[in-house]
């Protein structure tokens, strides 16, 4: 049945290191790269309880048991970035990667797709194959196709259908669409519809842009960026299911505003679930991987907040390949 009242979307992108390795090392970031092996289990016994339907854009890299599997799976074009440092492959996958994920947890997590494949509700997207950045100088859409084919190829060996892609960096390219369609991934995240989400190269996001964003955490600047069923279907087989909100970590400098940032939150889902519009919340399993509690406690609030709404306006948490087919059926596809 087509979906008659507003939904509530969360997303994650879970990339563990592979997300973070030209920004961050294991030692100024690894804390929170590990604390994932704990957040997960975590996250998916919280979704339990309040019967939460959610997308894991996952890297391909972090389904293979062993570095030997990883390399006899690696695709033959790979992304030729004029900034080396941005390619994961070479001397980093060579130097930086251990053996297994029994000794790796910063580059593997097989035991962590398997228990979301075996939670009910939970899909397994992708985050390309290798963390792919889709608008660097030097790569090409033929190296892109490259890696999705070996993105869904490891999918497919560990059971997982992939429909849908969540764009790494978030940036998000119209001209390799068609590559998805080609091999059926037709569901896609685009970025807040405002001027300060407009994601591009690395280095181009501005300081000015980043703390205008920061700000707009705690107070509404841009809107509440609930989107109708006509602003997510396309003509052209593919479903934008846009972003509305960054669930941003807990941080101590700025904890005396997390009540601000809840409200904002909230008043968000409220609006979405009056209007029967959907509400997209997005993060990092990284992003909760220290300060746990503090981030745990923050996420139920958001919750129990949706369990009210769905109780009084039956606003309906989907993941993002269910809010699509549900888009798809409504418009006779």
């Amino acid at each position: 049945m087509p979906n008659n009242h507003g939904s509530f979307i969360i997303s994650l992108d879970f990339e563990l290191m592979w997300g973070v390795r030209d920004v961050a090392t294991k030692a100024s970031y690894g804390k929170n790269i590990l604390g994932v092996h704990q957040v997960i289990p975590r996250l998916l016994q919280c979704f339990k309880k309040y019967d939460i339907h959610a997308t894991f854009a996952t890297v391909g890299f972090l389904f293979f048991k062993t570095k030997e599997e990883l390399l006899l799976h690696l695709p033959e074009n790979k992304p030729q970035y004029n900034n080396t440092a941005l390619s994961p492959y070479g001397d980093y996958l060579m130097k930086e990667v251990g053996s297994d994920y029994t000794i790796d947890q910063y580059h593997f997590a097989p035991q962590l797709i398997e228990l979301i494949q075996n939670t009910p509700h939970q899909e397994i997207s992708t985050h390309t194959f290798s963390h792919y950045y889709c608008w660097e100088e030097g790569q090409t859409i033929d190296d892109f196709e490259r890696d999705i084919i070996a993105a869904i190829q490891v999918a497919s060996l560990k059971g997982c259908e992939l429909k849908s892609i969540i764009f790494p960096r978030n940036q998000f390219n119209p001209n390799y669409v068609k590559v998805l369609n080609k091999y059926g991934i037709n569901t896609y995240r685009s970025n807040e519809r405002s001027w300060i989400y407009q994601y591009g190269k690395k280095g181009e996001d501005s300081l000015f842009k980043r703390l205008i964003r920061l700000i707009n955490a705690y107070i509404n600047l841009s809107g509440h960026h609930c989107y109708s069923d006509n602003e997510m279907y396309h003509e052209a087989e593919m479903i934008d299911i846009p972003s509305s909100r960054l669930l941003r970590p807990f941080s101590k400098k700025l904890a005396f505003l997390d009540g601000l940032r809840l409200r904002r939150i909230k008043k968000a889902m409220t609006h979405a679930a009056k209007n029967k519009l959907m509400f997209h919340l997005w993060w990092h399993p990284h992003n909760f991987g220290v300060n746990q509690d503090e981030n745990f406690a923050f996420l139920q609030k958001i919750l129990e907040h949706y369990k009210v709404l769905n109780l009084k306006y039956q606003f309906q948490s989907l993941n993002m390949i269910e809010l699509a087919d549900l888009l798809r059926q409504k418009n006779g596809k």
